[in-house]
């Protein structure tokens, strides 16, 4: 699967493992094995690696060799926690049998001492494999360290600063009306609170236009700042595209440029407030800020303080992407903006590609058409972005290949989407970036539940706990909750307890995760193939069938790294079967599972042996 690398999904992998090296438990264990010279190379090889994936993060987009490398360390950062993972096991099981009391004399003792010498006899063994593992994983990491010099990646001490950041192009305020299509609606809502006249206070009225990436935020802005009503309604207007960049020098300057074009301004915060305040003093004034994600409350309130001395009635808009900037400047309810009705979706699709609002003049095209608007799942962006790359193609073939390409297989440069949904992406907290890319196991359309997510997500290790932090299940709660107000997932219409995500958005998740993690039944409907799951796949899930075959899990016996298999829906109320055998013969392939869910199965026989050898499963969804 193609896609991009994202460094942060697994900078913070890298940290743990680090801090897994480290640990005193595993370390003590180490020195007694006499393995701890290994493991402190590993240790100082993974911190030169760490210190250069902001830098190789930016190089893959135009290296293709530095996207194969980071493919590696992340292949290599899984095997690494699988060996780490082990010695933690066999370390806790020493601490077991050492903490047992002595035995008691005659023929219990003989059968103990019989048990504590095959014991033995298996970690022996189990250390003679586990030395030629050490060395094959040493070596790996001497190579990739080496490929890091070869690739010339830099160490960027200083993180995001100085490093070119994934951006759009800046928005403005022009807009032609008889182009946008179903916000009628929003557009009265917004006028509404606009042109209404709120009780003088200290505070500046702040609207927030919230929703995900390519929803239309910026276009609704953009019809209210033009209304005429507005016009006449307040004495300035201006209009501030903010975008990642929020300098408070810099979005004071702008306004002022907007205020007085034609006026020079000085690189001084103090005179450009000062000025501004002059500027805004008894005027009833409205303030577009478009695209901002700052969530600093004391750069807001410095922000804002000229526009305290503007008129009762002064507005600000705020659009954005995330709930968390609400908390911070609003003082109105967020208005959340909705995806469009199919039909408007449809119209503004034809516009772009046809040039007209429907297919009445090419009936050959109407079928495949519809198909590719079902896609775009009510998303603006979306629609006029295909349309675009479809205009004047008027051959069929052209329209089912776009019905059929993936995101990441467009090309960036006529479509949009995946650059406008990967902006949100690379905004979001290192530590929810691999949570986010984990949800690509889930198919389009499936509604999960919080609760069961959460628990997914602790089972695979992916909360990052401190100590005297939450409890993990209130810290996973605080992870869905900031994906949620971030507009990556969506409560379901159906059902308020359940939660999904826009297809377009489960697509950015498979780019991001690869072939790391797997929904079966997806691969196979596009490939049509058994072999579809990938050599390296972590974390895969499949759809339950009333009665399984062995042939759907042939599939599965690639992946002998997987850490994840999970049978869809989480829940289920009705009765499947599956017979031990082909349960047995894939356990017996598995052996790093952490995360086993077969729920909602009748096993026909006893529940075979070979899961008693799963040592890393930490979840078991229970079996009927």
């Amino acid at each position: 699967m193609a896609g991009f690398v994202g460094e942060a999904v697994f900078s913070g992998f890298i940290q743990k493992l680090v801090n897994m090296v480290a640990s005193p438990e595993l370390w003590k264990y180490a020195c007694e094995e006499q393995v701890d010279s290994e493991l402190n190379k590993w240790k100082k090889i993974l911190m030169k690696i760490y210190a250069v994936l902001h830098d190789a993060e930016e190089k893959q987009m135009t290296n293709p060799l530095v996207k194969m490398w980071l493919h590696d360390v992340r292949d290599l950062a899984y095997d690494v926690e699988d060996i780490l993972d082990d010695f933690a096991t066999q370390a806790l099981r020493r601490n077991l049998i050492v903490a047992q009391p002595q035995p008691p004399t005659g023929t219990v003792r003989s059968v103990l001492s019989y048990v504590s010498t095959s014991l033995t006899l298996s970690a022996a063994w189990s250390n003679l494999s586990m030395g030629s593992k050490i060395e094959e994983i040493t070596a790996r990491l001497q190579d990739i360290s080496a490929q890091k010099r070869q690739l010339d990646l830099r160490d960027i001490s200083a993180g995001w600063s100085g490093r070119k950041r994934l951006r759009r192009l800046p928005s403005t305020s022009l807009v032609i009306e008889s182009r946008i299509y179903g916000r009628e609606t929003d557009k009265a809502a917004i006028l509404a609170m606009l042109l209404k006249d709120d009780p003088s206070d200290d505070e500046v009225c702040v609207i927030p236009i919230v929703g995900m990436g390519g929803i239309g935020k910026t276009t609704l802005a953009q019809l209210a700042f033009n209304d005429n009503k507005v016009k006449d309604h307040f004495d300035l207007r201006a209009w501030v595209c903010v975008s990642d960049d929020f300098d408070v020098l810099r979005v004071t300057k702008t306004i002022l440029q907007s205020l007085s074009p034609h006026t020079r301004y000085a690189n001084n915060l103090n005179l450009l407030q000062i000025e501004l305040r002059e500027k805004l003093y008894r005027k009833k004034f409205l303030l577009i800020l478009d695209d901002v994600w700052n969530e600093n409350f004391d750069e807001w309130d410095i922000l804002c303080m000229p526009m305290r001395a503007g008129a009762s009635g002064s507005k600000l808009i705020v659009t954005t992407r995330n709930k968390g900037v609400v908390s911070v400047t609003g003082t109105c309810s967020a208005y959340p903006l909705q995806e469009l009705s199919y039909d408007d979706c449809l119209s503004l699709f034809t516009r772009h590609a046809l040039g007209a609002r429907n297919f009445d003049a090419y009936p050959h095209l109407k079928e495949v058409g519809e198909e590719i608007v079902r896609r775009c799942k009510g998303l603006p962006l979306a629609a006029k972005a295909l349309g675009g790359m479809l205009r004047n193609q008027l051959n069929r073939r052209a329209w089912e290949d776009i019905l059929t390409s993936k995101i990441w297989d467009l090309p960036e440069e006529k479509s949009h989407i995946l650059p406008a949904l990967k902006l949100s992406y690379h905004h979001l907290p290192s530590h929810l970036k691999r949570c986010f890319a984990y949800c690509s196991i889930f198919p389009k359309d499936y509604e999960f539940d919080k609760d069961e997510l959460i628990l997914l997500w602790m089972a695979e290790g992916f909360l990052q706990q401190t100590k005297g932090e939450n409890q993990p299940e209130k810290l996973g709660c605080e992870y869905f909750d900031d994906l949620f107000s971030r507009s990556f997932f969506q409560q379901s219409t159906q059902n308020s307890s359940q939660f999904l995500m826009h297809d377009l958005v489960n697509d950015l998740a498979q780019s991001i995760a690869g072939d790391i993690c797997f929904n079966l039944d997806d691969e196979l409907e596009n490939n049509k193939q058994s072999t579809a799951v990938s050599e390296k796949a972590r974390h895969l899930s499949f759809n339950r069938q009333r009665y399984e075959m062995m042939r759907k899990f042939e599939a599965f016996h690639k992946a002998k790294c997987l850490r994840t298999l999970v049978a869809l829906p989480l829940t289920t109320f009705s009765t499947y079967f599956i017979s031990s055998k082909v349960l047995d013969d894939l356990l017996k392939e598995m052996k790093c599972l952490r995360v086993l869910s077969l729920s909602g199965y009748f096993i026909s026989e006893m529940l075979p042996n070979s899961i008693g050898g799963l040592k890393h499963l930490r979840a078991l969804f229970e079996f009927i």
